[in-house]
């Protein structure tokens, strides 16, 4: 951490911005965390592909799958292989509120710059928003470090604008990643965006939030090193035209895209997002890897049409 406990919102106003991506853990044959693999899809996605932040052992990353010691050992991973090219954001998200302490603390010892952990899934429906406001605060208790909030269906309920709002009031909560309706985060950013940054994961919708809601972050998902290679960084560039204001040039680019979207999308089982993903990094020279149980392989049949489609999608290589 490169701030102070009452100056987080100040720092993440001032560095958390630009295109964060959420990294995919690969694994190897014998299902260990490959290292090596990990570092070189660092070293690409910052230095050749210019994303600025990463979000470390998420969803994407099958945190699920990992130990504590494993998840802690991506933490560490991630800020020796971003020193000097890229931010971290360390998933600390678990059921066991001992375990997100334990995690967020070791982010903060290694030097990873925020944390983000996602709304838990309650097992009841009382005082739901006095539960988590409950919750938040006593994460933001016991470290110092910047929070972002997240909030999406698989926790079993969204958290209301309103509720994010109050969430918002937090010392060191700095951003929330809000994988709602687009009425949901539109409402917060109207709401809290003078406290916190508000982001979703979609990159069908980031122009549109650059362009009418004036974000300057996304946190985040898989496109920015699926979507782009080093020669052809065209979700780079329209975010950057649109920061500009170079508007009309920002939406040829992004609709340049669209057969790379419907390739990448099109061929996506709907069972094995993350078996898909890593095969089609392996297409674009990256290390994908194996997934872990109880994530599902890709059959023969489904890497041949997803090469097919890759071929014919026209991103550059």
């Amino acid at each position: 951490m490169d701030y102070s406990r009452g100056d987080a919102k100040a720092y993440a106003r001032a560095n958390m911005k630009g295109i964060w991506a959420a990294a995919l853990m690969p694994f190897t044959e014998e299902l260990r965390i490959d290292e090596d693999g990990f570092r070189e899809n660092v070293r690409h996605w910052t230095e050749d592909l210019g994303i600025e932040g990463l979000f470390v052992t998420g969803k994407q990353g099958e945190f699920f799958s990992m130990s504590v010691e494993e998840r802690k050992r991506s933490f560490e991973l991630a800020v020796e292989a971003t020193s000097g090219r890229g931010h971290t954001i360390m998933s600390c998200s678990d059921q066991n509120m001992d375990v997100v302490i334990d995690l967020a603390r070791h982010a903060e010892l290694v030097g990873a710059d925020y944390i983000v952990v996602h709304a838990p899934a309650l097992h009841f429906h009382s005082a739901r928003d006095e539960t988590l406001l409950g919750y938040y605060r006593e994460i933001a208790a016991q470290v110092d470090i910047g929070i972002a909030l997240w909030s999406h269906p698989d926790s079993g309920y969204l958290m209301s604008p309103e509720l994010c709002n109050r969430l918002a009031d937090i010392e060191t909560v700095v951003a929330i990643k809000y994988s709602v309706p687009r009425s949901m985060y539109s409402e917060l950013t109207a709401l809290a965006s003078d406290r916190i940054q508000v982001s979703t994961a979609s990159e069908d919708e980031w122009l549109d939030n650059i362009l009418e809601l004036d974000w300057r972050l996304y946190l985040c998902s898989s496109p920015p090193f699926l979507l782009q290679t080093a020669t052809d960084r065209r979700m780079h560039d329209y975010t950057r035209a649109a920061f500009e204001g170079r508007v009309d040039d920002a939406r040829s680019i992004s609709a340049s895209l669209e057969p790379v979207r419907a390739a990448l999308k099109g061929t996506r089982p709907a069972e094995k997002p993350h078996a898909h993903q890593k095969y089609w990094q392996e297409l674009l020279g990256q290390v994908g890897g194996r997934v872990r149980g109880p994530l599902l392989e890709l059959t023969e049949a489904e890497k041949r049409a997803t090469r097919e489609a890759f071929e014919q999608c026209g991103l550059e290589s």
